[in-house]
């Protein structure tokens, strides 16, 4: 409703343009008119003085003639003057100081007292005047002069008529010449305002545009002159701006999706605890610590645990300090390890951020553990093969069968260290290097058949039997090592560890487009429920005994796991004691 008033009052209103127009030619034709009427009066001036001028002249002539002709008639002096000019309808009167009509040649004998003539009476003021008027006494129209002289009146006069008029009319030719001037700067001044007028305009456009936030892609052209230099420098700086502020709004949302994403909480709050900004997991991980619900993130600040980053802000809040401050504690809650962070800027606003470390405390002990592990499972044989060859070098007289038995204890420990050190090798280069293992088509049918035809003996010697039922043509795209591995170490772990007279089972039972689902199982011995989850961790032992008795690495269950990771797939476990164990895992058919 308001942008259709505005739309309306702008509709009704007149374009800048026509005012600027109309104001400065009023302004320029008012200035004109006062030249013209200045000019004009001046004009009219200066031919009635010249009028005026030749008849003053008569007058001083007449004076000068009655002055020095005293022997004649003033009557035949002044009809001897009027015969000798050009002129020959001028009527003259000669008045005494007390307004009384010495001598007039306008044929009339009785005349009134002449001091309340205009022009007389301006002549006694200031010895000379010119006037037009009516006579009261002949009824005509005439042009007066008169000249006061020694008190006497000499008055000169010529009836208005079409030839005093002609001889008084002005030329016209200046006016002519300021019409043609007001013609010019009229057309000068529109060029001047139309220009003005579009420029105007189309920054109206734009900024209209601007306003109603709409998609300003039009090439605006100004006129070449200053006026369109500002224009486009003020849109130039527009597009800028824009520019600017998009790319500050692009980054702004990538920060905020940063936040909103990130696998930390984070919260942003002025300097007077106001929130500016807050992510999910922030709250969440609040809640974690806290023993009552949260709902806000001004309420977090209120927990005990933060008691510490509380009066961190208190004691910094409202003094000077010159670089941002920092506060970090850990809290131990749940069963999970918070990691609290707080930083206070310069202007006392701050930020909390509370990252959950359990995560890297686990992966941090379990590398502890793992650096533990492959210590002790690397000391092991490097003792055994030491002592044998310490016995060896000690005993020079040992004999040969006791030499050669310990050379091939030795032998079967070092052949123990290379399979660990295979397996750890194994192990890093798909943490580590993924990318590096070469990819190529595997017939996993064949794959199984081979290695069921290796550990053929074992599995004679163990009266171990295999029921296998796998697609003839199941192809997959993958590392054909890790798929061995995959494989092999399910059935080496069956037979170590199952027991005698079983069955390993392996069935695909089922397919889609992308995985094959695989089943690989025994009905031995199984493993305890404690122990089940942790199976695929590395160096993990159900019997650490036992296992160590067998030779295994502790390591073949975990590359299984990783091989499977790496080919997409997903792998678990489910076994009772007694009942024997499955292995359900997926692997997919092109990674």
């Amino acid at each position: 409703m308001e942008n259709k008033t505005e739309k309306i009052i702008t509709n009704n209103r007149i374009p800048f343009s026509q005012r600027l127009f109309w104001s400065i030619f009023f302004i320029f034709l008012g200035f004109t008119g006062c030249v013209l009427i200045f000019q004009y009066q001046r004009e009219t001036e200066f031919a009635q003085e010249k009028l005026d001028t030749v008849l003053k002249t008569y007058n001083h002539q007449i004076h000068y003639r009655i002055q020095h002709e005293k022997t004649h008639r003033i009557d035949s002096i002044i009809q001897t003057f009027l015969n000798e000019i050009p002129q020959k309808d001028i009527r003259v009167t000669v008045i005494n100081p007390e307004g009384d009509v010495l001598f007039d040649n306008s044929g009339n004998d009785i005349f009134e007292n002449h001091n309340d003539r205009s022009e007389v009476h301006n002549a006694r003021l200031t010895k000379k005047s010119f006037s037009i008027r009516k006579s009261r006494t002949t009824g005509k129209r005439y042009f007066y002069s008169a000249s006061n002289i020694n008190n006497y009146i000499y008055r000169t006069a010529i009836p208005y008529d079409p030839y005093v008029k002609g001889v008084l009319a002005i030329n016209k030719d200046f006016i002519y010449f300021m019409g043609l001037m007001v013609v010019i700067f009229l057309f000068v001044l529109s060029k001047f305002t139309l220009s003005i007028g579009q420029t105007i305009s189309k920054l109206r456009d734009f900024a209209r545009n601007i306003r109603d936030v709409k998609q300003d892609d039009e090439d605006y052209i100004f006129p070449n002159d200053e006026l369109g230099d500002i224009s486009k420098q003020i849109i130039t700086l527009y597009h800028k701006q824009q520019k600017a502020k998009n790319d500050l709004a692009v980054e702004r949302e990538k920060i905020i999706k940063h936040f909103q994403y990130s696998r930390e909480g984070f919260a942003m709050f002025t300097d007077d605890g106001q929130e500016i900004l807050s992510n999910i997991l922030y709250i969440q991980f609040a809640n974690l610590i806290s023993d009552t619900p949260i709902h806000a993130a001004e309420e977090v600040l209120d927990l005990e645990e933060l008691a510490p980053i509380r009066n961190f802000l208190e004691e910094h809040k409202g003094s000077a300090h010159k670089r941002v401050l920092r506060e970090t504690i850990t809290i131990d809650k749940g069963g999970k390890i918070f990691l609290v962070e707080c930083m206070m800027f310069l202007n006392n606003s701050y930020e909390i951020s509370i990252n959950d470390i359990s995560r890297q405390e686990e992966e941090s002990r379990m590398k502890r553990q793992l650096t533990q592990n492959i210590a002790h499972e690397l000391k092991t044989p490097v003792s055994s093969i030491q002592g044998y060859l310490e016995t060896i070098i000690n005993n020079p007289d040992l004999p040969a069968d006791k030499q050669k038995f310990f050379i091939e204890r030795c032998y079967s420990q070092s052949t123990r260290l290379t399979v660990l050190l295979q397996d750890i090798s194994v192990l890093n280069r798909m943490d580590e290097a993924g990318s590096m293992f070469d990819l190529t088509d595997i017939n996993i049918n064949q794959l199984v058949q081979e290695i069921e035809h290796e550990c053929a003996q074992k599995m004679e010697e163990k009266h171990i039997s295999t029921q296998i039922c796998l697609p003839p043509n199941a192809i997959i795209h993958g590392n054909h090592s890790l798929l061995y591995s995959i494989f092999r170490n399910l059935f080496d772990n069956s037979i170590a560890y199952a027991g005698e007279n079983i069955t390993i089972n392996l069935t695909c039972y089922k397919e889609d487009e992308k995985f094959y689902y695989f089943n690989f199982s025994d009905n031995g011995i199984g493993v305890e429920e404690e122990h089940i989850n942790r199976i695929f961790e590395r160096f993990y032992r159900v019997d650490k005994g036992r296992s160590r008795k067998l030779g295994g690495t502790g390591l073949g269950l975990s590359i299984v796991k990783n091989a499977v990771l790496f080919h997409k797939g997903q792998i678990s476990a489910k076994s009772q004691k007694g009942k024997g164990i499955s292995f359900l895992f997926t692997l997919k058919k092109h990674i």
